[in-house]
């Protein structure tokens, strides 16, 4: 089996690489040259570098190829910075999936293509309406949400109109190791371990720590979306979460436990998002029903990303 992954050095896509190369596939994995990876486990040769907003360049590194199997990871991932930069957003994501959707059809094969669609498409939500389930309608309100609502669309319409095999797992956050401190989890791990290295003083600065997220390992979340590819339905969205919300202040206190220091907490409005949902929970229902089994705790989780932050410092 040939696996073709768009992203390949990020922290979900490097997981995939290496997950579909223990079991024996041959793996591909699409970069744009600026890409780097902190995950030693990527192979260098696996990595073809190149852009996904260059149809031309990316359509013949598909017919050279011919994959079984697209993950389609590459994108601009962060929903707080979305604010910043919208245009990059949406034209990386809308567009960049529109060229990955139209090679894979242009490959007039069986292809399986994956998706990475988002919990930011639920979007203006309130506790009430949580856990969220598939059907819910979808209300985005950043423009990250916005942009994962159109990949999301974009596969669903290849899937009807041109029988494309397209996967859509709405993906809740997902938490490991090798991820830049672009989100609370990672911010926090990072300044901890400074502080326990002495670099920092003891103080971290941190955003809303009231809102409530459901996180899962990054690891669980892979086997979830093979599970999807594997057994699911194309062009039907599902969540890949946990079931479980954690508050952000509760995750601190775990990550300070973990590295055993102590540190004042300071407020910083820098770090506050323009709209932040109280509550994001998914219901799992779908994916367990395919046979998902979660096997980190979140505590292993933070044990293990502030444990990276401590080698990378």
């Amino acid at each position: 089996m040939k696996v073709l992954v768009t992203g390949g050095t990020g922290m979900v896509g490097s997981h995939f690489m290496n997950r579909y190369k223990q079991d024996g596939a041959e793996v591909y994995g699409i970069a744009r040259n600026s890409a780097s990876s902190r995950l030693a486990a990527v192979q260098d040769q696996s990595i073809i570098r190149c852009d996904i907003m260059e149809r031309d360049a990316l359509m013949k590194i598909f017919k050279e190829i011919k994959p079984d199997v697209v993950i389609h990871m590459a994108a601009q991932a962060f929903n707080g910075d979305s604010w910043n930069s919208e245009y990059v957003t949406h034209n990386t994501n809308y567009i960049g999936t529109l060229n990955v959707l139209y090679c894979a059809r242009e490959l007039d094969s069986d292809v399986k293509v994956l998706l990475a669609c988002s919990s930011a498409e639920y979007g203006n939500i309130t506790p009430e309406d949580c856990p969220l389930v598939e059907d819910r309608l979808l209300t985005p309100w950043t423009p990250y949400g916005v942009s994962k609502v159109g990949v999301e669309m974009l596969g669903r319409q290849y899937f009807l109109n041109f029988g494309l095999k397209t996967f859509l797992p709405r993906m809740f956050i997902h938490v490991g190791t090798g991820h830049p401190p672009a989100t609370a989890i990672q911010n926090f791990a990072r300044q901890l371990a400074l502080i326990k290295k002495g670099v920092l003083e003891p103080e971290i600065h941190v955003g809303n720590l009231t809102s409530a997220r459901d996180f899962i390992d990054v690891r669980d979340g892979v086997d979830a979306m093979r599970l999807v590819l594997e057994k699911g339905n194309p062009g039907e969205p599902v969540n890949i979460c946990t079931g479980t919300a954690y508050k952000i202040q509760e995750i601190l206190d775990m990550l300070v436990e973990i590295s055993g220091t102590h540190a004042k907490v300071i407020s910083d409005p820098a770090l506050f998002r323009v709209a932040d949902e109280p509550l994001l929970l998914g219901d799992n229902s779908k994916i367990k029903a395919l046979g998902f089994v979660q096997k980190y705790t979140m505590y292993q989780t933070l044990e293990d990303v502030f444990s990276d932050w401590m080698d990378r410092i």
